[in-house]
């Protein structure tokens, strides 16, 4: 599978039918290959895909990323291949651990090591196919992502990796460890405004949730950045670093540093500078593939 150099990720909760038809439809049209979306806390992951799926036509979709800890891995390779039977192969199955206070607190589970909990549900999976009379030729399944251990496993057991909320130099860390023929699919926040107190408020409204979460803030400890970078909402370097904001030309050269470093794929994540939800048309219109 060819998941294309340009993908777009769009929280979908806050979205209705007509407006997920909306997403879909204007993100094809736009020349973007591969729309990404999370499990957050309205729409079941394997549910909206389909939806999504249905109103598209060539449309790569993908989880990103699917909590392994929400459902077994028997449901998962169901959910896999229903959606790939039914929709032209078009599904990526994006897989992680999560975090700790969501896995815990939100879903009452026993948050475990993150590396043998994924090894573990893998082999499931693995076993499920057999099951169910083999595993595709392909595994279009990508892992979250952040650190060498989760990043060597995605390129070993994976088409590949998902990096969330992370800098443009990370992007040679994950090529290193993947390998040169795995995708490595960088989320690059995006805000498009001139005006860095704007583009840091907004950046640090949209950031907010994942700066108490030790996943992320163990990464950003690798990438050079310590706690005092998280005091008082998060620095004006932290938020600089994750979150590509200023003229366009500038933001599409942040866009290409992360390639340049070694992602097969940008995973552009607008952050709309009035704060409010929903993708940044007017972004996504001026970094399309074909603009």
């Amino acid at each position: 599978m060819e998941l294309g150099s340009h993908g777009v990720f769009s929280m979908t909760d806050s979205l209705s039918g007509g407006q997920l038809v909306e997403l879909v439809q204007r993100i094809e049209a736009l020349g973007y290959s591969t729309l990404w979306y999370p499990e957050a806390f309205k729409y079941e992951p394997l549910a909206i895909a389909g939806y999504l799926l249905s109103h598209s036509e060539k449309l790569i979709v993908a989880s990103g990323i699917i909590n392994i800890y929400a459902r077994d891995a028997v449901t998962s390779v169901m959910g896999y291949n229903t959606l790939n039977a039914l929709y032209g192969g078009r599904f990526v199955l994006g897989l992680g651990v999560s975090h700790a206070p969501l896995v815990t607190d939100v879903r009452g589970h026993e948050y475990k090591k993150p590396m043998a909990t994924m090894r573990a549900y893998l082999d499931a999976m693995d076993a499920a196919w057999e099951t169910f009379g083999g595993a595709p030729d392909e595994k279009q399944m990508i892992l979250a992502a952040l650190g060498p251990n989760m990043l060597k496993l995605g390129g070993e057991r994976a088409m590949g990796v998902f990096p969330a909320n992370v800098t443009s130099q990370h992007a040679a860390m994950a090529r290193q460890q993947v390998g040169a023929e795995k995708q490595v699919c960088a989320e690059v926040h995006v805000c498009m405004t001139e005006d860095p107190v704007e583009a840091r408020a907004a950046a640090r409204a949209a950031l907010e949730f994942y700066l108490p979460l030790p996943n992320y803030t163990n990464s950003w400890a690798r990438l050079g950045f310590d706690g005092s970078h998280l005091e008082n909402g998060g620095s004006d370097a932290l938020m600089d670093a994750l979150v590509a904001w200023g003229t366009l030309d500038k933001i599409k050269a942040r866009l290409q540093e992360s390639l340049d470093n070694g992602a097969s794929q940008v995973v552009i994540h607008t952050i709309r500078p009035d704060g409010q939800s929903g993708p940044d048309w007017d972004a996504l219109e001026a970094l399309a593939p074909a603009a």
